[in-house]
């Protein structure tokens, strides 16, 4: 059963409680995404790390009830 977009933006925010989150559903079918993930909580973090910290907010749910996720994170201008 696909995740909703709600539910994957409500655990990045549970799991980075400072990040701004923009979930796209790219495919329409609930099951391919793209999420931009904006922290100041990044900020000098390397980039690997900051995509660690946001698959460790969704709970091991990339590869199985999630899909694919096209991840795009930074920091706030």
């Amino acid at each position: 059963m696909p995740m909703a977009a709600e539910e994957i933006e409500t655990l990045i925010r549970e799991g980075i409680p400072d990040a701004h989150v923009e979930i796209t559903d790219l495919a329409g079918d609930g099951d391919h995404y793209a999420a931009r993930v904006v922290a100041e909580s990044f900020r000098g973090v390397p980039r690997v790390k900051q995509h660690q910290r946001v698959y460790e907010a969704l709970g091991g749910r990339m590869g199985g009830v999630l899909h694919a996720l096209q991840l795009t994170t930074a920091i706030p201008e």
